[in-house]
């Protein structure tokens, strides 16, 4: 019986000790806003966007998870090391996105709109995309965006052929 109950102690003392720590991971990712807009061309002309920039593996793993403030002229930027196919999903992310998938020269390549709240879906680029934005959903269809349309920033053309 004492050793059950020492054994009971122990899973207790542990669940406790990893609450924390579990709150802690749940902290959102707020990167600084870059000084320069992301501008979308779109149907409705130049739309600049406020853009946070995830450029290293830890904040494009993080992304947008935990994220309940994202505005109508909010965006974050992803940027890759090279042109592959990308593949995301919205697992602990509570707000629905669209996904804007760029080639290296910001031409918008395939868009998936109105993704998922905490889904474990994976949402292809379907071809090699060197870059992606996401941004509250509704803002494709919003601002009439299509397959070409343009993306500048100097994120962008800094990578850009």
């Amino acid at each position: 019986m004492y050793r059950l109950k020492s054994v009971f102690a122990v899973v207790v003392f542990l669940l406790f000790s990893a609450i924390p720590a579990l709150a802690l991971d749940q902290t959102p990712m707020h990167l600084p806003i870059d000084h320069t807009a992301l501008t979308i061309n779109s149907a409705k002309g130049d739309i600049p966007f406020q853009v946070e920039i995830a450029d290293t593996d830890e904040e494009r793993e993080r992304g947008l998870m935990f994220r309940t403030d994202l505005k109508d002229n909010s965006a974050m930027l992803f940027v890759f090391d090279d042109a592959r196919l990308v593949t995301m999903w919205m697992e602990n992310t509570p707000s629905a996105l669209d996904m804007l998938f760029l080639d290296d020269n910001g031409r918008i390549s395939a868009i998936r709109e109105n993704a998922v709240p905490f889904s474990r879906s994976i949402i292809s680029s379907g071809g090699p995309v060197r870059l992606v934005v996401e941004v509250k959903a509704g803002t494709a269809k919003r601002l009439g965006l299509t397959i070409g349309d343009k993306v500048r920033h100097p994120a962008i053309e800094a990578i850009a052929h």
